[in-house]
């Protein structure tokens, strides 16, 4: 079995080199226009790729993708390699799940919620999705990530791109200035790498911001942080692979208790204010016993913990499908 790894990204390709040292697999770089986005969060745009370059993806027999856009290759003419989804992140929002999950002959998710949602609303079946575990978390640091020089407590704010979800447009210059009152406590604020805008933070010693580098999304923070303080982004899940404190913010007030896009809300404290942090962050330790066992479950039924490494489960979920598919 022979992988090469397509990307329009010359900045992603030299990203997965990183973790490739011994050179087993082959880079391939898509030229793509990319009116100035040729960063690692901003490689050109997926849909011009994916038409200027067919012809040569087409040439793979199996096509294993993170993402849904690809499903266009589904409606173009001679098109006929088989088609993996290997779910990235698992997360309880609706964005999570969208017709294109259709096109695609095989679904690799990283827990049993991911499988019921999709057959729930139709985007699979028994036969085509596949639980296989998280693999990121066999690419974690084995040395945890300081970003600070003291030794204070670390919280990690991590605000999702969706203005319809995110808190980081309503709440988070007064969050930012909550953080800069706390004393004892250090802050990262690492937002989803595709949030793009939204207001400015005031600054403060105590306080890194960091609009998106690889630490963003290689596990340094989540690893690193001692409470995770979120809205909908699904890497709650990562920090949760240990279990620590955590806290939602309830930016629009929504009534959440019995919406399944907010279950991990359950999971920690949630507050509707940045005035309430301090008093959240003080309890987070005291509180964190009635929290742990959900969320041991959660990540049971979101990640998938097995005796055997996500990374073979995937390997041999996409081998075995290349096999019956073979001439």
């Amino acid at each position: 079995m022979r992988v090469t790894v397509l990307s329009s990204s010359r900045a992603g390709l030299a990203f997965i080199r990183g973790y490739d040292p011994g050179r087993t697999l082959n880079l391939r770089w898509l030229p793509t226009p990319a009116f100035h986005r040729d960063g690692l969060f901003t490689p050109p745009k997926r849909r011009l790729t994916l038409l200027l370059h067919q012809r040569t993806i087409a040439r793979y027999p199996t096509i294993v993708t993170t993402e849904t856009t690809s499903a266009l290759l589904r409606r173009l003419p001679g098109f006929r390699s088989g088609m993996i989804h290997l779910k990235h992140g698992a997360g309880d929002r609706e964005g999570g799940y969208n017709p294109k999950h259709r096109d695609f002959d095989l679904t690799l998710v990283n827990g049993p919620k991911d499988r019921e949602r999709l057959i729930e609303r139709g985007l699979g079946t028994d036969a085509n999705i596949a639980v296989v575990g998280y693999a990121k978390f066999e690419l974690a640091g084995k040395k945890p990530h300081r970003p600070f020089a003291d030794r204070l407590p670390m919280a990690l704010y991590n605000p999702h791109f969706d203005p319809e979800v995110s808190s980081f447009f309503t709440h988070g210059p007064g969050l930012a200035a909550a953080m800069a009152e706390i004393r004892g406590w250090n802050f990262v604020v690492a937002p989803h790498v595709k949030l793009k805008g939204g207001p400015a933070l005031p600054a403060a010693p105590n306080i890194l911001f960091d609009p998106g580098s690889a630490a963003s999304i290689d596990m340094s923070y989540t690893e690193a942080a001692d409470v995770y303080i979120g809205d909908a982004s699904s890497q709650v899940y990562e920090f949760l692979r240990r279990p620590r404190p955590c806290i939602f913010v309830n930016s629009d007030g929504i009534d959440w208790q019995s919406d399944a896009h907010h279950a991990h809300w359950h999971l920690g404290q949630v507050i509707d204010r940045p005035d309430q942090l301090a008093a959240a962050l003080g309890q987070a330790a005291a509180v964190q016993p009635q929290f742990e066992s959900l969320q041991r479950a959660a990540i049971a039924r979101s990640l998938d913990p097995s005796p055997i490494s996500a990374s073979e489960r995937q390997a041999r979920a996409i081998l075995d499908f290349a096999r019956r598919r073979a001439p």
